[in-house]
């Protein structure tokens, strides 16, 4: 009798043990198909910007992947990355888009490229900055401006506007002009010249004047060879005279240890208002993730930590408390200039290929 007891009790010890292992086991495995979904909760996206220089795109992919994205990113200057996706437009491959101005957002819209999408964000807007139907939404204001280097001119001998370097043979020489219309920045420059001499007669839109001194505005620039910086011959007093937009001046004042001039001209300056929008892939293709990601990437937190990190202007008016007090002394002493922007978009392969063609 007491071996049968002996019996049943290694029995009952053998049967629980292996319930207990079969349990354990079954932990192990919910464990690592937790993990196993984890990865596979990462959220990838393929993002277009004109806007993850100077650091952006390392920042932006780390703190991306910190919230769950996975990022693969492609950077273009403004208009190279607006041909690529209107050329693009029937086999999409971007799932969000932002940096590209409101003029290029506008191209976008009206190619049927961007669907449309509320942001939780959008109240923080001030009233009116948002497209009206919610195709693209607005993050960074950026003013383009004038420079000089301080130890060269003075607040009285620098010029004062774009056409004192057109009229006065003192400047010639002494500023750089761009030489690819390919990036946003330095197309405004030539926007910001042009809008002067709008003539319905004219020219693609411009009067003749208007083209005469726009040929002037380059022929009388320093076009800078390959080799040469813009920044550091602006620096160095080579080529004292040169143009920016607002967030990239503090880090060429820290990379070449000056502090420059700003032209504020009476006429305002050219003002490119950086958006985001989410790519339209067709009807079938689930764009929860890129809302996700716009919800992200707009926010007051992630804007304002932009700001802090490249010096932006942001448009989020919560997140402009972050924003540096160079960037708030650039806002404070410049004016807008009044741009007609849906004109632009209409004119501005045109005027570039005439610039090409007829011009550089």
């Amino acid at each position: 009798m007491k071996l049968k007891k002996s019996f049943l009790l290694v029995m009952v010890f053998i049967l629980v043990t292996s319930i207990l292992a079969g349990c354990m086991g079954g932990n192990n495995s919910t464990e690592n198909n937790t993990e196993t979904d984890k990865k596979a909760e990462k959220k990838s996206l393929v993002v277009y910007s004109n806007s993850l220089s100077d650091g952006r795109g390392d920042w932006l992919t780390q703190k991306a992947a910190e919230a769950g994205f996975e990022l693969k990113l492609v950077e273009a200057g403004g208009g190279d990355l607006l041909n690529r996706i209107v050329a693009e437009k029937n086999k999409p491959l971007a799932d969000v888009v932002f940096g590209l101005n409101q003029m290029n957002f506008e191209t976008l819209k009206s190619n049927d490229i961007l669907v449309p999408f509320e942001p939780k964000w959008k109240n923080e807007l001030p009233e009116g900055s948002s497209d009206k139907e919610n195709f693209y939404q607005p993050l960074v204001e950026q003013r383009i401006i004038m420079l000089y280097n301080k130890d060269v001119y003075t607040e009285e001998t620098a010029p004062k506007d774009w056409t004192d370097l057109i009229e006065n043979e003192e400047y010639k020489g002494k500023y750089h002009v761009p030489i690819n219309l390919g990036g946003a920045t330095n197309q405004a420059v030539v926007n910001g010249i042009l809008m002067r001499y709008l003539d319905e007669n004219g020219d693609l839109g411009v009067s003749e004047e208007g083209w005469k001194a726009l040929k002037t505005f380059f022929d009388n620039g320093y076009k800078t060879p390959e080799g040469e910086n813009n920044n550091a011959n602006l620096a160095s007093g080579k080529v004292p005279i040169s143009f920016i937009y607002s967030s990239g001046l503090p880090g060429i004042e820290e990379e070449f240890g000056f502090e420059a001039g700003i032209v504020s001209p009476k006429i305002g300056v050219p003002t490119l208002v950086e958006q985001i929008g989410i790519v339209n892939k067709g009807k079938d293709h689930d764009t929860q993730t890129a809302e996700e990601f716009v919800n992200w990437f707009g926010s007051t937190e992630i804007q304002g930590a932009w700001a802090e990190q490249f010096g932006t202007l942001p448009v989020n008016e919560k997140a402009l408390e972050k924003a540096s007090d160079k960037m708030k002394s650039i806002f404070e002493n410049t004016t807008v200039q009044d741009i007609d922007y849906t004109f632009i978009s209409e004119h501005i392969n045109d005027w570039i290929e005439k610039i090409e063609l007829e011009i550089f």
